[in-house]
């Protein structure tokens, strides 16, 4: 329990200093993340926010349970009541959306951070479910501790401590049966795939969560080749330019300018590298995500694909 708490503490993402917004599920991850940040920070410093999406029939139990947590530890709580339009898509991805606009409307109205209880466990999980659905090396970044205002101060600890610091600090936990339906890739991931690359070796997880965290640090000197490679201009390459670059860094190249220009992920523009080197002169072709890569002057620039225009009527 205390080698946890020294744990999140070296992290300095809980340090005091700067009030903190803890998302709160009750779950096991979240009530020993909020048992952290009060200890770390002071009651005066944390504020708890339960997001009750009324999905499952334990839904008021759980919030009732939050309550009665932060009563027992002195945490201020807040709860969000929110019930899923009929067209909001998948599941899993409202949720988050819901969850983390939030905590991020509270914390940006503190000035506060914003902290989830993501574990190490997660951490591995998420890496394995992205390299499987999605190819490229973003897919095995995994989550970073700080990214903004969002903060993980648990993903150095794995899903055993974060249960064994809270049954010796006596807190009570919610289980959520959802998080073991074979029917969410995520379970079948936490379920089925982990468990079987921990009988190929017992550090399975703890050397996918290493990976990730190595290939963040070089992911930097990747992202500053990148910026090397763009020069001065920033925004546009010169295609002869981007022709000499090494194939890994000229498909880095087209990515950083196709994202830099729609403002989201771009993971397709990459693959297009030999069609935007075959562009010719006033060529332009379309890239993913609202990007269309265009031609002029020898120089290659990322614009905004235009809309199709609207039919008659």
């Amino acid at each position: 329990m205390t080698d946890l708490l020294e744990r999140v503490r070296a992290t300095g993402l809980l340090s005091g200093d700067e009030t903190v917004v803890v998302l709160l599920s009750g779950g096991r991850d979240s009530v020993c993340l909020l048992d952290c940040a009060l200890r770390l920070s002071g009651p005066e410093g944390v504020v708890a926010l339960h997001v009750n999406y009324g999905l499952r029939p334990e839904a008021d139990g759980d919030e009732r349970h939050c309550r009665a947590l932060c009563e027992r530890l002195g945490a201020a709580l807040e709860v969000e009541r929110v019930r899923r339009p009929a067209d909001a898509g998948n599941l899993h991805a409202w949720a988050r959306d819901v969850r983390l606009g939030a905590g991020a409307a509270r914390a940006a109205a503190r000035g506060a951070a914003l902290a989830t209880g993501h574990t190490a466990t997660d951490q591995a999980e998420t890496v394995l479910y992205r390299l499987a659905a999605s190819p490229g090396r973003r897919a095995l970044l995994g989550m970073a501790p700080r990214d903004g205002v969002l903060v993980r101060p648990l993903l150095g600890c794995t899903r055993e401590e974060t249960m064994a610091h809270c049954a010796a600090r006596g807190l009570a936990w919610r289980e959520d049966a959802s998080n073991t339906d074979p029917a969410f890739a995520r379970a079948r991931v936490r379920d089925g795939l982990l468990p079987a690359l921990r009988a190929v070796h017992p550090a399975a997880e703890a050397s996918v969560v290493r990976t990730a965290a190595l290939l963040r640090e070089e992911a930097e000197v990747l992202d500053l080749l990148v910026t090397d490679a763009l020069d001065a201009w920033g925004d546009r390459i010169a295609l002869d330019r981007l022709a000499a670059l090494p194939r890994a860094l000229a498909r880095l190249v087209v990515r950083r300018l196709a994202e830099e220009t729609t403002g989201v992920l771009c993971p397709r523009a990459s693959g297009r590298l030999d069609e935007v080197l075959n562009l010719g002169e006033g060529g332009a072709l379309d890239l993913g995500e609202g990007a269309r890569a265009v031609v002029s002057g020898g120089v290659l620039r990322v614009q905004r694909t235009p809309p199709l225009p609207r039919g008659p009527g």
